[in-house]
């Protein structure tokens, strides 16, 4: 009877083992917790799981993953970055108090190396938090001219945090052909890092495609090739205010920004004059620009081209973000703008302020 029990023990420690092989653990703990009761672990946006945490803030995950998945465990505010596979074993540790690039990660060498590209993306975002509060010390009372001037500063500033923050980002993709650089690539802004995002997906086309946050990457990447600079830009086709209808392709010939706005856009309402100023200085040279507006109301539509001075031509189906021209542009705020070629190439986007009349400056002078 001994022996059975014996042997009885053997085959489930056995069968323990068998089954520890496929799931990933996580032992972790949080310190300061204060009224967080439970943290959550997610892939992408869908929440995977959530557990309770003890007295002590400790808790434990269980899951499957049959092949290398990029994680985020949540703690109230802070969020941490893993990349998981089944037989992980892993110890996580972090002090809700502290920084948030101070937790510890064990038994995950994958998840080690996304904590230490951590550090830089933590450093990037208190710059920029210290920026926008420096802004917002600096906005307060400001008139619409000097709010302007304020904010092109700051943008110039910002733009060059971010190239820093591009280029280590894709010097760490570099030296990490793995999950944990794909990581660093995702942290970029589109709109500042399109190449270098763009090249990347190029890059890891056909890796990993068991992987839905790599799959959701590429296809992110293919819709935004589609708009890139250097890209011949989809043609639309919509009416004027006399109901005659505009196609893009009728401006081939000119240089040509196509500008999305609305009448009720305070920032579109702001950079009109700057528009306005750089089409009566270029129109001659072979400059134009087509107004597409996201009104749904004709009037104020027409009232704010009349205050403004847009003698260019301007289209709007008045659907506003329900019209077919944002979903093919992929448009999610405004103003936007898209600088084309006489071919009808992308060659810039968003140019606004000073740099619009630059750009155009090395074109025509």
């Amino acid at each position: 009877m001994k022996r059975l029990i014996v042997v009885f023990g053997w085959v489930v420690l056995l069968l323990s083992s068998c089954a520890g092989d496929e799931v990933f653990v996580i032992d972790g703990q949080v310190l300061n917790a204060q009224s967080i009761q439970t943290v959550a672990l997610y892939e992408g946006e869908r929440k995977l799981d959530s557990v309770f945490i003890d007295e002590q803030g400790r808790f434990k995950f269980q899951r499957p993953a049959s092949h290398p998945r990029l994680l985020t465990l949540e703690a109230g505010q802070n969020r941490y970055h893993l990349i998981l596979q089944n037989g992980d074993r892993v110890t996580f540790h972090a002090d809700l108090a502290k920084p948030v690039d101070t937790y510890e990660v064990m038994g995950s060498p994958l998840s080690d190396k996304i904590k230490q590209f951590a550090i830089t993306f933590a450093e990037k975002e208190r710059a920029q938090s210290e920026l926008e509060a420096s802004f917002a010390d600096q906005a307060a009372g400001l008139d619409d001219t000097a709010l302007m001037t304020l904010r092109q500063r700051f943008l110039q500033r910002y733009r060059e945090q971010m190239a820093d923050y591009t280029e280590a980002a894709v010097r760490f993709a570099d030296e990490h052909d793995d999950l944990a650089g794909f990581y660093a690539m995702t942290t970029l802004d589109t709109e500042l890092a399109e190449a270098e995002l763009i090249d990347y997906a190029d890059r890891i086309a056909g890796r990993w495609s068991d992987n839905a946050r790599v799959r959701q990457f590429l296809e992110e990447m293919a819709r935004l090739k589609l708009l890139a600079i250097g890209q011949p830009a989809p043609d639309f086709e919509s009416l004027t205010p006399n109901n005659q209808p505009v196609n893009l392709s009728d401006f081939r010939g000119k240089y040509t920004l196509v500008d999305f706005w609305a009448s009720w856009c305070v920032p579109c309402r702001q950079e009109n004059p700057n528009i306005v100023e750089q089409y009566h200085r270029f129109k001659d040279e072979g400059f134009t620009v087509l107004g597409v507006s996201l009104d749904g109301n004709p009037g104020a539509w027409m009232r704010a081209v009349e205050a403004d001075g847009l003698e260019w031509t301007q289209v709007s189906d008045l659907q506003q973000w329900g019209s077919e021209v944002v979903g093919l542009y992929r448009i999610q705020a405004i103003p936007t703008s898209y600088l084309l070629d006489p071919d009808g190439i992308i060659i810039a986007k968003n140019l606004r302020g000073p740099d619009l009349a630059a750009f155009l400056e090395k074109i025509f002078e």
